[in-house]
């Protein structure tokens, strides 16, 4: 037996030991292990793995590893993966794309485990409470504002101004209290050194030659104080007596921590937030159709890696110091794609019975914008579908983008919501009608492009092949098989399930 046909036997006698290549979603080595990523682990047969001649043991850690020598594994390896590329592709159904997309969403949060994107993590975790205050009093917002235009109950608009703006005039304390608790500090004092930035008698203090300005800074500010006031309190509580600890620990953080925001991260804060006020408008403004298009097309990769979170406080800020974030509507395109391949999918498989009950049912909480469902359902584990989806994201967020350059700015009062629950947190420089129109174009586009792109361009013929059948033909074939008509004889029993696999 020569060298090449040996190492292509230890990887056949592997291969069904391993349960099948059908059970394999990853294939590497190292320097002396066969690394395999596994489907389902019961169905390896251990006992009879380590009983292979060429097998001189397994481990196990985040994958199935098969201890094969120096040598021996870098001729294996390129053999497996042969035969587990030329294995028959199995019907896929709605079930199995699901565990497939869940797999690839486990697999990415375990990448997304690194300092960096586990600090954006800890962002997240500040502001995502406060997305609930944030949509209940933009929505108030968006009603005074249409009474005010219609001149409807001038009486009670004055009182819906007051609900609705009360709680942004207030988020600094919000997220100071939630950053203390996220980086581990005393919520309270985090609260109350936030709050210094919201203080009207800030207007008395003058810092580099400048008047402060209550509210200034904003939520970077209170992000800022709140950390420093973690670091100073736990500094204290290893250097403070305890005897002591009740009454100096609690001072000084206060102390400290509100004198550096006063005399330095206010100042900080503003420029930095009035800097990315202003280069969001400007980018609109000059480049709006180019920016929309990579906004829209990129987002759904930004949200798989976790950088999304990022432009949380961007989103918050652009709403502090404009009244709305005309970003979010851009990114909402993403959404629109994705609804867009959905149906797209759902017109390319008209046998698979599966896929398309799996996409009906997830499409109304697509169209509200609630896409994941159909992302990890649906496109992603197909592949091409998810790059069409983004195509559609791009086109509808370059539309919204180009009408921002022609001066008509789309925004939102609100994060959180997209699609069409976006809707009631519209708001922007035009009338209230002329936002709304833009904003349902760009969706329109994105539904059109994401479908049209999805339907030429989201299939390989190998891809309608494998998944344009019909999911449930195998268990009626099994059925018919297994019952046969009187005076028939029934057929000899396959020794082995694998032996006799139903047709399809």
């Amino acid at each position: 037996m020569s060298t090449d046909d040996k190492n292509r036997a230890i990887a056949a006698a592997i291969l069904p030991l391993v349960g099948g290549a059908e059970n394999i979603s990853s294939v590497a080595h190292c320097m002396t292990r066969l690394r395999l990523g596994l489907r389902d682990r019961s169905l390896v047969q251990d006992q009879a793995l380590k009983a292979l001649p060429s097998v001189m043991g397994v481990v196990e850690d985040d994958t199935y590893q098969i201890v094969l020598g120096p040598g021996t594994v870098a001729r294996v390896t390129p053999e497996f993966e042969a035969l587990v590329a030329e294995a028959p592709t199995p019907v896929h159904s709605a079930d199995e794309l699901a565990a497939q997309g869940a797999a690839i969403k486990a697999a990415q949060k375990a990448k997304n485990a690194t300092p960096f994107k586990l600090f954006l993590r800890k962002i997240a975790n500040i502001f995502v409470p406060l997305i609930p205050a944030l949509i209940g009093c933009g929505i108030i917002a968006g009603l005074n504002g249409l009474l005010i235009n219609l001149g409807w109950l001038p009486g009670i608009t004055p009182a819906l101004a007051a609900i609705a703006s009360g709680f942004m005039a207030l988020i600094a304390v919000f997220v100071g209290f939630n950053t203390a608790k996220e980086f581990g500090g005393t919520p309270i004092l985090g609260g109350a050194v936030a709050s210094i930035i919201v203080f009207a008698g800030v207007a008395k203090i003058t810092v580099f030659g400048q008047t402060l300005s209550p509210g200034q800074g904003g939520v970077l500010g209170a992000l800022g104080a709140a950390v420093l006031a973690v670091y100073v309190e736990k500094w204290c509580r290893r250097w403070v007596p305890e005897s002591l600890d009740v009454l100096v620990t609690p001072t000084l953080t206060v102390l400290v921590s509100g004198l550096a925001t006063i005399f330095g991260l206010m100042f900080v804060a503003g420029e930095i937030s009035q800097g990315i006020g202003d280069f969001a408008t400007w980018l609109l403004a000059h480049a709006g159709a180019g920016a929309g298009f990579l906004l829209g097309g990129l987002f759904l990769p930004l949200v798989m890696l976790g950088l999304h979170q990022a432009l949380i406080p961007i989103h918050t800020t652009l709403i502090e110091q404009q009244g709305f974030t005309v970003l979010l509507p851009i990114l909402a395109m993403a959404g629109a794609g994705q609804v867009g391949a959905a149906m797209a999918v759902y017109r390319k498989l008209p046998r698979n019975g599966s896929i398309r009950r799996t996409i009906k049912s997830a499409l109304p909480a697509g169209f509200l914008g609630v896409g994941e469902p159909l992302i990890y359902g649906v496109s992603l584990p197909l592949g091409r579908p998810f790059i069409t989806a983004c195509v559609g994201g791009a086109f509808g967020g370059g539309f919204i983008g180009l009408f921002n350059m022609l001066g008509d700015q789309v925004g939102s009062t609100a994060i959180g919501p997209s699609g069409w629950a976006l809707f009631p947190l519209l708001d922007g420089n035009k009338g209230l009608g002329e936002t709304i129109a833009i904003y349902a174009g760009g969706l329109l586009v994105g539904y059109v492009v994401g479908f049209l792109a999805t339907y030429f361009f989201g299939f390989s013929k190998e891809l309608i092949e494998e998944f344009n059948v019909d999911t449930e033909a195998g268990t009626e074939a099994e059925t018919v098989t297994a019952t046969p008509s009187a005076g028939t004889p029934a057929p000899a029993p396959a020794a082995t399930p694998e032996a006799a696999p139903a047709k399809v």
